[in-house]
């Protein structure tokens, strides 16, 4: 029996170390208790082996590798033995990660799914408040998180705040930033984080000037929302005062009144949109945008009922700074027309916002963006859903499923069938036009392009 003590609950490179070692070396699961920082002790782990055996290294799956950094953050006690039970079939059979069946797999992707939307609703509904401390401002945050995400989401606020000093503060764990140096702290109470500041007051005002009850649902915002993050979210104090006084007012409001707070709220979406676009443009978090002209954001209408997410730019859509202008943008104009969908009416935005190349004298040729720049670009994608809330989002080919479900897609699997996104909303998954350009026989392309247009009739019935 080994007993493996990991040194936080998050420790991911120390069970990845111990546990390619311990599989290499051929230890059953079995016969390894594991055991996170603050874990209770194991009885059987007191008289067990501490040392860690050594034998041949092996190849692991990056599939695994992006699962495993998710699943270790989750609070399951069970989670490093699932893993490295996982690890050690893989070693003798690679392609276990990819029997999406089994009952194994399927388990460790739904905690890594649940570390995934704790992650998004920590960069969500967290607020930070504002304290003088030494007469220089620091803004402190307190939140609750389900997982161990912190340190995991530390770099989101660090890219997004990197000019402020802050504090994050959670019962086991807190984040301080000084302006130059990240550190570490140990876990705080509620009574340490402020209740409140002049800018609460100032954003309570912004949020009842754009809350538009007629793109709020109850039941949508319940679920995107829960109600245990209302009690640090200083514009959730309006929500059921604006919800009442927007129904009473409902029933007795003009024609032209609605028509009115509708193109302000319009006109406020809007704004968020170029804002959102703005700060896109100046876009670091992978390394594509060295060699990249420019960032390639989404356009059309802000409303509109569909939503299509291609791959990433091509060689002239990095030019133009525009989606989808294209051979492949050609393509798939043509068959919105033959659909009876207007091109116009749509959302069009790539999983990645950066056109990845490989340089062949003169030429640019596409690269596939990997697994770490569509996670970089998820943010992006995710605020653009945010603010267009379409009826439904269309993948395009198996890099935008890939971003849309935060996991890999398998296109012939999934084709043909309405799915729930893990954030909520209706989302289908077809080819990328550009899988029509490659396909060397006529007839099998016409098949194929014919397939996709009955695609996209789909989804356009869906929202008609």
């Amino acid at each position: 029996m080994h007993a493996i003590t990991l040194a936080e609950p998050d420790d991911f490179d120390g069970w990845r170390d111990a546990a390619r070692s311990l599989a290499a070396a051929g230890v059953a699961p079995e016969d390894v208790v594991w055991q996170g920082a603050g874990s209770p002790t194991d009885l059987f782990a007191a008289s067990a082996d501490t040392t860690v055996p050594t034998g041949p290294a092996f190849a692991v799956p990056r599939a695994f590798m992006e699962l495993a950094k998710k699943v270790v953050l989750h609070r399951d006690p069970e989670r490093f033995a699932l893993l490295y039970t996982l690890l050690a079939r893989i070693r003798v059979q690679p392609g276990a990660i990819e029997d999406h069946a089994d009952p194994l797999l399927r388990r460790l992707e739904h905690l890594a799914q649940e570390v995934r939307k704790d992650i998004h609703k920590m960069r969500a509904f967290l607020r930070f408040r504002e304290v003088e401390e030494g007469g220089v401002a620091r803004f402190v945050a307190w939140y609750e998180p389900e997982h161990h995400i912190l340190r995991t989401n530390a770099g989101f606020f660090l890219d997004r705040f990197a000019s402020m000093r802050w504090s994050i503060l959670t019962p086991e764990l807190s984040i301080h930033w000084d302006g130059e140096t990240l550190s570490e702290g140990p876990g705080a109470a509620k009574s340490d984080a402020p209740e409140g500041d002049p800018i609460e007051e100032v954003w309570k005002t912004y949020y009842a000037s754009i809350f538009n009850p007629a793109r709020v649902k109850i039941g949508a915002m319940l679920k995107e929302m829960p109600k245990k993050y209302w009690k640090n979210m200083p514009e959730t104090a309006l929500v059921p005062g604006l919800i009442a006084g927007a129904q009473a007012r409902e029933s007795g409001m003009m024609a032209v009144a609605r028509t009115k707070q509708a193109s302000e709220a319009g006109g406020n979406i809007a704004a968020s949109w170029a804002a959102l676009r703005d700060e896109a443009a100046g876009c670091t978090r992978c390394p594509l945008y060295k060699p990249a002209t420019q960032t390639v954001f989404g356009g059309g209408p802000i409303d509109a009922s569909l939503m299509f997410v291609g791959e990433q730019p091509g060689d002239q859509e990095d030019l133009a700074g525009k989606p989808f202008v294209g051979p492949a943008g050609q393509v798939f104009e043509k068959a919105l027309a033959a659909a009876g969908i207007e091109r116009s009416g749509v959302y069009v935005t790539n999983a990645v916002k950066h056109f990845k190349f490989e340089p062949r004298g003169k030429r640019r040729i596409h690269a596939k963006p990997d697994a770490g720049e569509i996670d970089a670009c998820r943010w992006w994608i995710e605020q653009e859903q945010l603010l267009v809330r379409p009826q439904v989002t269309v993948a395009l080919g198996a890099t935008a499923a890939r971003s849309l479900f935060g996991r890999v897609v398998t296109i012939g699997k999934e084709r043909g069938r309405a799915l729930t996104l893990p954030g909520g909303g209706e989302a289908w998954i077809t080819v990328h036009p550009s899988y029509l350009l490659r396909i060397p026989d006529r007839a099998q392309a016409d098949a194929e392009y014919a397939r996709f247009v009955e695609d996209l009739q789909r989804v356009g019935e869906r929202v008609a």
